[in-house]
């Protein structure tokens, strides 16, 4: 059965409420009259404040779904400024963004971190983005594929083989995140097909052909066509152009004529 592809916005810290609600009302007049058939699947990220709003607006609607940009691992307790899954689950959230190289980087994130989130998070039922990329020092000492490979084994440690299934992997390669350098689309399918590959050593072929894995990393209207033709990218995790409806459209429709 062929995966469903995403195309996930993640905003970062961008946008309040009230543009939140502005840019969501927008996307839903764009893309809820497309034939659910050839639509992909549709996730939008906004920053915690404007969850609840941003749900009032999509729910009911199946066009598009709600992730938050991370969670903690524990359901509650003295854990200033964290944010619970289950509390994200009761705002309307089917994702939850995990191990963006962002939070790696500034918030000192490590693997067992990241993998306490994975846990977490599908104990609730909600869907993981576990993020995972090499830096650009990482890459020209050719450490690329090491990298990477440890990282997925440590975010999916301990998981089960239908748990693995159900979650979804995004290539960020950090050197490509914001810059406007966008990796080869060969390569980052070449990249994608290993980890899928790690996958199957962890958990199997059904594990493997199952999940859901995408490309990040300056991700724009012009370059989707040309990623969504590779054989094993399922879709995109984008940034600063999910930031505008235009734009964010623009990506879902070639995304659309390639896998429609």
């Amino acid at each position: 059965m062929p995966r469903k592809p995403i195309i996930a916005g993640n905003w970062k810290l961008n946008k309040t409420v009230k543009e939140a609600v502005e840019f969501t009302e927008g996307l839903k007049k764009v893309i809820c009259n497309i034939n659910r058939a050839i639509l992909p699947e549709v996730v939008i990220a906004p920053v915690f404040t404007s969850l609840y709003s941003v749900n009032e607006i999509i729910k009911g609607s199946n066009c598009i779904k709600l992730s938050a940009q991370n969670c903690y691992w524990e359901s509650s307790g003295a854990f200033t400024g964290e944010v619970a899954v289950d509390m994200l689950k009761e705002v309307g959230c089917s994702y939850i963004i995990i191990g963006h190289s962002e939070r790696r980087q500034y918030f000192c994130e490590s693997d067992e971190m990241i993998n306490k989130k994975a846990k977490a998070i599908l104990a609730s039922g909600v869907t993981p983005i576990i993020c995972c990329g090499e830096t650009l020092e990482q890459r020209e000492a050719g450490q690329t594929d090491s990298h990477i490979k440890s990282q997925i084994e440590a975010a999916l440690k301990d998981i089960s083989e239908e748990d693995i299934s159900k979650s979804v992997i995004a290539y960020e390669p950090i050197w490509a995140i914001g810059t406007g350098k966008t990796c080869d689309s060969v390569e980052a399918n070449r990249v994608i097909k290993m980890i899928r590959e790690t996958v199957k050593t962890i958990a199997g072929d059904n594990a493997a052909n199952a999940i859901r894995i995408l490309y990040g990393g300056s991700v724009k209207p012009s370059t989707i066509e040309e990623q969504m033709s590779q054989s094993d990218i399922d879709g995109a995790l984008v940034g600063g152009a999910s930031l505008t409806v235009e734009s964010f459209a623009g990506i879902i429709d070639g995304c659309m004529k390639v896998k429609a």
